[in-house]
């Protein structure tokens, strides 16, 4: 069999040989030789002692929870040493592996804020800190590139979407799907604002989610969070909302779905489909995203005296002029009829027939209309139908909808209210 030995390095051989086997395997090794050239009978030189490192494993590292920072680069000077990572110098940091891999780094003043799947930490940066017998940290300058790391309280992270991270002011936002959550980072620490009404909303949709993707985007037009929650495979139904810091909640949902979310010179903008779309746009009709125009929706709970069974006998709003109720129902499955929006009648026969037909009424810039029950009783011992009136129950959720048209300008919904007395029955 022959042996090739090509020369790999100076004064160096490399031996290559084949095993026959059920797996193939290449191996090699390395002689030196000791004479100059290598030729016969040459002059031989003495090997001094060297250092020798060996290991085992040769195969690629990845340290997630580690950072490793290079050289400087300075622009103004021509100096680029962004390339330069001198294993002799103290340029890496490393955090808590037990909490997962970091996934985005923030720098925040000379701060350097660290998301790690299940934590959250800031490093001193161009300082560090000297602790007193008290434990109190005193910031001092130094060489340091990334001095001392110290963890937020909580155990919080941000899983493996860094994607939902946003920032505005001192406060940011992005969410944990492990622990089921949305949280807040500012500087009192970590809040949790999924648990502002929607702790239930959030837990049971990141289960659902088997890959979830959480995009975050601050809506510098509106001043809210929103976040698009989604699975990669687009086997669950996305959702996009918003949460309000001066209401301290959760107040829209959208009907897109957007792949980035932007806040570019007090306008929001979002992508989709490899386009980019500008939100809150005077000249489209309202609801409309991505070309296609959606109709605006109100729930409401009627919730008063929930002890108490009532029959919920009217239903009136203050507003624009282009809602209807499309549906109301209690919590025993009564239900009412849909009543249509309000129209202006414009002679008499429409105003006769307005009294006659099942839509809102408008008095003193109010709208009112009385619940019609449509249920169905298998007893026999309660009438129902539209022989009645009113829906009987605990609690009732009502919806209201309004159609986005160039004629109803702003589709704005103050206030929804029901008359209501104790059931007799």
């Amino acid at each position: 069999m022959a042996i090739v030995t090509p020369v790999k390095y100076y004064n160096t051989y490399v031996l290559k040989k084949l095993v026959q086997g059920p797996i193939s395997a290449s191996y090699n090794w390395f002689v030196e030789e000791a004479r100059i050239r290598g030729g016969y009978n040459n002059v031989q030189t003495g090997l001094s002692p060297r250092a020798f490192l060996r290991s085992d494993d040769s195969s690629q590292q990845s340290l997630g929870n580690s950072i490793i920072y290079s050289g400087i680069l300075n622009s103004r000077t021509g100096v680029n040493q962004s390339n330069q990572f001198p294993s002799g110098e103290d340029i890496t940091r490393s955090v808590d592996p037990t909490k997962g891999t970091i996934q985005k780094l923030y720098a925040e003043d000379t701060n350097l804020i660290i998301f790690q799947e299940n934590k959250v930490n800031r490093a001193l940066i161009d300082k560090d800190a000297v602790y007193t017998q008290e434990g109190v940290p005193m910031q001092t300058t130094s060489n340091v590139v990334i001095g001392a790391i110290v963890p937020y309280a909580g155990e919080w992270g941000i899983s493996k979407n860094p994607e939902s991270f946003a920032v505005y002011g001192y406060r940011k936002y992005f969410t944990d799907a492990n622990q089921g959550a949305v949280l807040r980072l500012s500087q009192d620490g970590i809040t949790e604002i999924s648990s502002y009404g929607m702790y239930d909303f959030f837990r049971d949709k990141f289960n659902t989610l088997p890959d979830p993707l959480a995009i975050g985007g601050w809506d510098i037009h509106n001043k809210c969070y929103t976040l698009s929650l989604k699975d990669k495979t687009l086997s669950v139904t996305p959702e996009t909302l918003s949460f309000d810091e001066q209401t301290q909640g959760w107040t829209s949902r959208y009907s897109y779905v957007p792949y980035n979310l932007i806040s570019l010179q007090s306008n929001f903008y979002s992508t989709n489909s490899g386009g980019i779309y500008i939100h809150y746009n005077e000249s489209v009709l309202r609801a409309t995203f991505y070309g296609n125009t959606y109709e605006s929706t109100v729930t409401s709970i009627f919730n008063k005296q929930p002890s108490t069974i009532k029959s919920f006998k009217t239903i009136n709003y203050e507003g624009g002029i282009n809602w209807a109720m499309t549906s109301i129902s209690t919590d025993s499955g009564d239900t009412a009829r849909f009543i249509n929006a309000y129209t202006m009648p414009l002679t008499l026969a429409d105003l006769e027939n307005s009294l006659f037909s099942n839509e809102f009424k408008k008095k003193e810039d109010k709208y009112f209309a009385n619940l019609v029950n449509t249920s169905a009783d298998s007893s026999g011992e309660v009438v129902y139908g539209a022989s009645i009136s009113g829906i009987k129950g605990y609690t009732a959720e009502v919806k209201f909808t309004a159609s986005n048209t160039k004629d109803t300008g702003n589709n704005e919904l103050f206030a929804i209210s029901t008359e209501f007395k104790e059931s007799s029955y």
